[in-house]
């Protein structure tokens, strides 16, 4: 298991890298045990990863969902190089050990073991990896219009890193670029322009004060919003005609992105009215639902059982769930890794944490598939 995770991450698979590399180590690793597995590729570089351990079919399937993509390793400092899988100390440092290579390196292996071990299952395993998660779910969403509604999972399993609390709640996103628009003109003579940083700074005043409209929920309390890029401006001596925000919403389950939107739009129309010269649009740079799976449902409890962990959680942080959840089962969040580490400089998970998963995992396909 150590090694396949070092291979993973070794495997760099940042979006402009792509994800094949990875979904080949991971078939690899499959074929030892004899499970087929297949890989869809595009792009030249990108991919998933679907396998199936058949089974008597008395029984749904399990589906385990994990990603192979990783977020970059930044511009901050590493004390260990972010691909090198570097294991000291009873941990293994890299980008993705955590954010979830650890998870999916467990889950593998479980599902090996299972197979080595002979054991007669009454259901399908499936195992998935995407493409994308990090950036625009291109993978997942891929993989659920080929599947569609579908009677066949009893359930989903994700092992994205929760510190094994089991999640059933998450936040939704919406990230949102708003732009404004100016005119070009000579920096020596700024009044034959219009400058859209200056239009862009009326837009942030505004933001300053605006109040997104939710219901806060039981779990996941309040929706958020904050501004986390600004690009405008091409060259000292030119009045920029264009200047760009983007923003990062978190929502919780019910709310209405659309709304959020109009509501952005009815203060671009105050500023128009108070500045002819104004103008502005705001666009969806990506959408994720929130994830809310009923904690009293019967493959809720049974997880509960067969983890010995009998609370479920909610988090701030978004992953592939709702996109599962719309092929109408219910998505369990629950893997190994501290969720605090990921995305940061010298990532890492603990060893003992990545046999431990191995475990859990075998005991959860133990409880709904024999």
């Amino acid at each position: 298991m150590k090694k396949l995770l070092s291979k993973l991450i070794e495997a760099e698979t940042t979006a402009d890298k792509g994800e094949l590399a990875a979904a080949e180590i991971i078939s690899a690793e499959l074929d030892r045990s004899g499970i087929d597995s297949r890989i869809d590729s595009w792009d030249g570089t990108r991919a998933n990863i679907i396998a199936r351990v058949k089974s008597s079919g008395r029984k749904g399937a399990l589906l385990f969902a994990c990603h192979l993509d990783v977020v970059p390793p930044g511009e901050a400092s590493w004390k260990n190089p972010a691909f090198a899988a570097i294991e000291r100390d009873g941990k293994i440092y890299g980008r993705g050990s955590t954010d979830m290579k650890g998870g999916t390196a467990a889950i593998v292996t479980a599902v090996g073991e299972i197979v080595d071990s002979g054991t007669k299952l009454q259901g399908d395993i499936i195992l998935f990896g995407a493409a994308g998660e990090e950036t625009d779910s291109c993978g997942t969403k891929r993989f659920v219009r080929n599947f569609g509604r579908t009677p066949e999972f009893i359930g989903v399993v994700i092992p994205e890193p929760t510190d094994f609390e089991i999640i059933t709640a998450h936040r939704g996103m919406l990230w949102l670029k708003v732009t404004t628009f100016g005119k070009a003109a000579h920096s020596s003579t700024p009044q034959l322009g219009v400058n859209a940083i200056a239009s862009m700074r009326s837009v942030l005043d505004e933001l300053d004060n605006f109040k997104i409209r939710f219901e806060p929920h039981e779990l996941l309390g309040e929706c958020s919003m904050s501004i986390n890029t600004i690009v405008g401006g091409k060259a000292m001596n030119t009045v920029p005609d264009k200047c760009d925000i983007g923003i990062d919403i978190r929502t919780v389950p019910g709310q209405n992105h659309q709304a959020i939107i109009d509501d952005l739009q009815k203060i671009f129309v105050k500023l128009k009215q108070k500045n002819p010269q104004f103008e502005a649009e705001a666009s969806v740079v990506r959408e994720v639902g929130a994830l809310e799976t009923d904690s009293r449902c019967d493959f809720v409890r049974d997880f509960c059982s067969a983890v010995g962990i009998n609370e479920t959680c909610a988090v701030g942080f978004t992953t592939d769930g709702p996109y599962f959840a719309s092929l109408g089962v219910p998505v369990i969040i629950f893997g190994p890794g501290k969720p605090q580490l990921a995305h940061k400089p010298d990532e890492y998970i603990d060893i003992s944490d990545l046999k431990k998963a191995v475990e859990y995992y075998k005991n959860i396909i133990l409880k709904f598939l024999s």
